[in-house]
This record gives C-alpha cells, sequence and structure tokens, in this order.
C-alpha cells in the first residue's frame, strides 16, 4: 500500500513510524517524484491518497492512470458534494473529464459509509439542545436538501429557528 504526501505531510514522526511498524510494507510517499512512482506500479497496490471530494491534488492524477482499468477499485469514505469529480464518480458517471480529456470509468467505484467525521442529525440535535439560551443558528455547510432537513428537525425537536443563507450572503454576527 501507499500512503500519499499530502497525508503525510499531516502526520507526526511517532505516528509515521508507528504506521511503518504497524504495515512494513506501507511506502509512505514525502515527495511529488515518489507519488508519481506510484503510476509505475504495474501490479497490485493500495494507494490512499487525501482526496477531499476529488478536486485537486494527487488523487486526479492517480485517477488518470488507474479509472480506465476495471482491474481497479476507488473506494469513497467520505461525503462527496453534488459538483465534484468525487461525486460523479459515486453517482455511477460512465465518463468523467480529468485534466481535460474524457476517461471511461471502468474501475469499480464503492462507497464505504460511517466513517465521515460529520456528526448526523441526532447528534448536531444534542449538541446544540444543550446551549442556554438557544444561540442565534446558521447553516451555512451541506446541500440545500440536508439543510432545509436538519432546519426542520431543529425546529420540530427544539423550536429553534434556524437561518439558511444564501450561497455568497454577508450576515452580520
Amino acid at each position: 500500500g501507499t500512503l500519499d504526501s499530502d497525508d503525510v505531510r499531516q502526520l507526526s514522526d511517532a505516528h509515521k513510524a508507528s504506521l511503518e511498524k504497524f504495515l512494513p510494507t506501507l511506502n509512505l510517499t514525502r515527495n511529488t517524484e515518489q507519488s508519481m512512482a506510484i503510476n509505475r506500479i504495474k501490479g497490485g497496490a493500495i494507494i490512499i491518497a487525501g482526496s477531499g471530494m476529488c478536486t485537486g491534488g494527487r488523487i486526479r492524477h492517480h485517477f488518470k492512470q488507474r479509472i480506465w482499468d476495471e482491474r481497479n477499485t476507488v473506494i469513497f469514505t467520505g461525503f462527496q458534494a453534488r459538483g465534484t469529480l468525487g461525486r460523479t464518480l459515486v453517482d455511477g458517471a460512465k465518463t468523467v473529464k480529468i485534466f481535460g480529456e474524457e476517461y471511461v470509468v471502468k474501475a469499480t467505484i464503492e462507497t464505504l459509509g460511517g466513517l465521515s467525521a460529520h456528526a448526523g442529525q441526532s447528534e448536531l440535535i444534542e449538541w446544540i439542545s444543550a446551549f442556554d439560551p438557544p444561540p442565534r443558528t446558521l447553516l451555512v455547510h451541506g446541500e440545500p436538501r440536508a439543510q432545509d432537513a436538519l432546519a426542520d428537525r431543529l425546529w420540530q425537536d427544539t423550536h429553534l429557528k434556524v437561518e439558511i443563507p444564501a450561497r455568497g450572503q454577508s450576515i452580520v454576527i
């Protein structure tokens, strides 16, 4: 397996040593050249890359090298926002554009839920219910349907009226 350099930079030396001891076959890529060398791997490999929504970074280079090959599987472990390459893949696109070129998606695309760092509705409602008095609450993250659903549930469960500002709207706090 390989852990890409974007992720390695965020690890402390102790974490790096621990990972290397726990997974002796893990290669931590520390620079661009090492990351690019992953593309020369012809046998099996597990590439772990910090991807966000796959809108930038080395993940796009890895996709360019492998998304067209049915021997590969891409596993998403977090939410992918609408309009991103990650969401396009999760939604089952047959082709994607990477660096201006069209690629047929032959890799298997999987989603592994439950690993998000985001709290669910119940956790958010429990957290906000602990405030006395209830704070002014604005929902500024998430997709519109999810924001509306959370706002409705907050009203039903806590009688808290929340604001959902429009994209780009300035808010005076």
